[in-house]
């Protein structure tokens, strides 16, 4: 299962009843932060979600929108007790922002890791596989892609053609590999095909491209960046590296996602929902993100 809340779904600066743009994933316990601009720590207290989990923050970009919330953030963090590291993730740079920024957060109470991507390659964070990809916007962006695989079932018939015995069947299925009597066993040797797993996908501050689709293909959630909706802000969106709701929508369809969650709305749009119609006659499961916007994602019986 995974747990997904939007924080805030602003762009540029927070408004009264919109903060920035920063979504929290949980998986199992562990939390992990998408973004962090400023506010972030009260965006958060507003919702069921809780600082003291999050062991990893992946930032998308160094715009102050998505970034300058970290130094209130990570005070607030070892204010609530965390003592363990905490891993910041992000492009190449990072390390140099993030410590430039926490000069007027000195002496946490925890080690800061960084994970600087100069070559994009995906990585493990507990359970969860997360491929960080090219965006195009007006300064190296990053969008993620989460995966969360899901194991076959178990198969009592392959566990007996294979001559595992029965004693080891628990701690097989549990993903051990277990060596007795000179002899190793195994998962493979007692577990079906993997079933589908989950996938979410993550994207803000970017022109559509196919990079964007094909990562995103067929996730069961893609939140992506939906600037305006109104088309006449179609070459302001291309000036600056956005994109329209439109164009979120395509990609959408593109990428034969499941459903799309809009986010990162720019402050002249104050009523997000009035752009949805067109946007739905694109991709009909498109929603308005908003802040607190929460989905449980369970896997497929």
């Amino acid at each position: 299962m995974l747990d997904i809340t939007l924080l805030g779904t602003g762009g540029m600066l927070p408004l009264k009843n919109r903060w920035l743009t920063s979504c929290i994933i949980i998986c199992e316990g562990r939390s992990i932060l998408i973004d962090c601009g400023e506010g972030t720590q009260i965006a958060l207290k507003n919702t069921k979600c809780r600082m003291k989990p999050i062991d990893l923050i992946c930032i998308t970009h160094f715009h102050a929108d998505h970034l300058s919330g970290l130094p209130g953030f990570l005070l607030s963090m070892g204010n609530e007790g965390r003592t363990e590291p905490v891993t910041i993730a992000g492009p190449k740079g990072l390390e140099d922002i993030v410590r430039s920024l926490c000069v007027i957060a000195p002496n946490l109470p925890f080690e800061i890791c960084f994970m600087e991507f100069c070559a994009l390659k995906e990585f493990q964070w507990a359970k969860l596989r997360i491929i960080p990809f090219r965006a195009e916007h007006s300064v190296e962006c990053l969008g993620y892609t989460f995966l969360l695989p899901r194991s076959g079932k178990f198969d009592p018939v392959l566990a007996r053609k294979n001559n595992v015995p029965v004693s080891l069947w628990s701690r097989l299925q549990k993903g051990e590999t277990v060596t007795e009597g000179g002899r190793s066993y195994t998962p493979d040797m007692v577990m079906g095909k993997s079933r589908k797993g989950l996938k979410v996908t993550y994207c803000t501050d970017s022109r559509p491209t196919k990079n964007i689709a094909d990562h995103a293909k067929d996730s069961d959630l893609f939140i992506c960046e939906g600037l305006y909706y109104d088309p006449g802000k179609l070459a302001r969106a291309k000036k600056t590296g956005h994109m329209l709701y439109s164009e979120a929508a395509e990609l959408a369809r593109s990428a034969q996602v499941k459903r799309l969650w809009l986010t990162h709305y720019s402050p002249a749009v104050e009523f997000p929902e009035e752009g949805l119609s067109a946007a739905r006659e694109i991709f009909p499961d498109t929603e308005c993100g908003f802040d607190g916007k929460n989905i449980l994602l369970h896997f497929e019986n």
